[in-house]
């Protein structure tokens, strides 16, 4: 089972260097392993650290907002239940009335999206809040990342129900469907926080005990539900996604169960059915947004790999026979990151302008494995995209929560 994240995946049980010195000196790649000059370097805490406190400054004025602020008028649920509707639907002209229809690729305006804006709020303040408290040691800042738990996942007036049962609802067909599972990607990174605030002085170990029961319930319903079952067996990034959260959830709540099943799901079933030989992805290069959709089945398989290697199970460096892995999915990938001019596919139908940014894949097979370039371009590319739908498809914004380096701060 993989560790707590303060040891988890540490450098000094990889090949990249020891731990962050003292507070956050930067890892240090072995040039041998790089295939060139002295070193490769990256220092996270250095680069984010005014954009983490910037933010984390701001979000101390802003207050926790759940779902429950907010009521989905077709919602078959109630007032604690998440509601979103398909993405791609939309009334159908010839039959007013009727159920909606599908158009890939283009979302449709007219969608109920607070429940899910409420959410992705929630995964873009509350890391950033905890980064900040890594950063500073300041205890105000962790106290309000606590609260925003505490709305979410504990207080009775204001939590969410621990399932997605109405999730990307489709008019006129579904009340929920299991696709709506990947809503919940934005709590990936809310649990990689909550992981270093747990039985802090900020969240006791009774609410500490609290939010992790909330999660492994999350888990159950995920994994026993029909919609849950439905969103693991789908081929393309939905099923990426979900192994992604579950991997997350579970070394959060110590299901080690379920840490080794999705370990194994990488291996048997991710790999083999998504990576082509060649290290393209064949089902998102077959949507009307090849582009975006491969920047992000590249992301959450690079998640899949940090939240679950360990010393002796390093997915980073697993291949298929025939050579098909990580390695190559990232090489495959990397041109068209580092010059999107380059890209062989048409267009996508939308957004294509406002991609790449940071993509957290380059960061971590950066790390992984000792490519100086792809952290020098993740370094370069735009860390805080402004569109909404760019924001909502990255859900990792606080690479410093990811890091193994990264230690707890005293408490003050």
């Amino acid at each position: 089972m993989p560790s707590h994240p303060l040891s988890r995946r540490s450098f000094c049980t990889t090949a990249f260097g020891a731990v962050f010195a003292a507070a956050f000196g930067p890892p240090r790649l072995p040039a041998s392993q790089r295939g060139g000059s002295n070193s490769a370097t990256i220092d996270v805490a250095a680069i984010d650290r005014g954009r983490i406190l910037r933010a984390a400054d701001r979000y101390l004025r802003e207050s926790p907002v759940t779902i429950t602020a907010y009521s989905g008028p077709r919602s078959a649920g109630g007032k604690h239940d998440y509601f979103s509707e398909g993405d791609y639907w939309w009334p159908d002209p010839k039959n007013p009335g009727g159920p909606d229809i599908r158009r890939d690729g283009l979302s449709n305006p007219g969608n109920f999206v607070d429940h899910r804006q409420a959410l992705i709020r929630l995964s873009v303040q509350m890391p950033a809040l905890t980064a900040a408290w890594i950063l500073t040691g300041e205890s105000r800042y962790a106290e309000h990342a606590a609260s925003h738990l505490r709305a979410w996942f504990l207080d009775p007036a204001t939590r969410m129900n621990p399932n997605l049962q109405y999730a990307q609802a489709i008019h006129g067909l579904y009340t929920g469907r299991g696709t709506g599972i990947i809503d919940t990607i934005h709590l990936v990174e809310v649990v990689r926080a909550a992981s270093f605030l747990a039985d802090s002085p900020a969240l006791g170990a009774a609410e500490s005990d609290g939010v992790k029961k909330w999660f492994a319930d999350y888990l159950n319903w995920m994994t026993t539900s029909q919609n849950g079952i439905d969103e693991r067996e789908a081929k393309n990034n939905h099923g990426t996604c979900w192994v992604m959260q579950a991997a997350e959830f579970a070394n959060f709540t110590g299901n080690i169960e379920l840490i080794a099943q999705c370990s194994a799901r990488f291996k048997t079933v991710l790999v083999p059915n998504q990576i082509a030989a060649n290290g393209s992805f064949p089902l998102e290069l077959a949507r009307t947004k090849p582009y975006g959709y491969s920047l992000f089945n590249l992301d959450a398989m690079a998640a899949v790999c940090q939240i679950l290697s360990t010393a002796s199970d390093d997915l980073w460096t697993f291949d298929l026979a025939d050579g098909r892995g990580m390695r190559k999915a990232m090489a495959y990938m990397f041109p068209f990151i580092a010059d999107k001019k380059i890209w062989p596919l048409p267009p996508d139908v939308e957004y294509f302008d406002q991609w790449p940014i940071r993509q957290p894949s380059l960061l971590f097979a950066g790390i992984a494995y000792a490519r100086q370039d792809y952290l020098d371009l993740w370094h370069e590319l735009e860390a805080d995209p402004t569109t909404d739908e760019i924001i909502r498809n990255n859900p990792i914004r606080q690479p410093l929560l990811w890091l193994s380096g990264t230690k707890r701060p005293s408490a003050s």
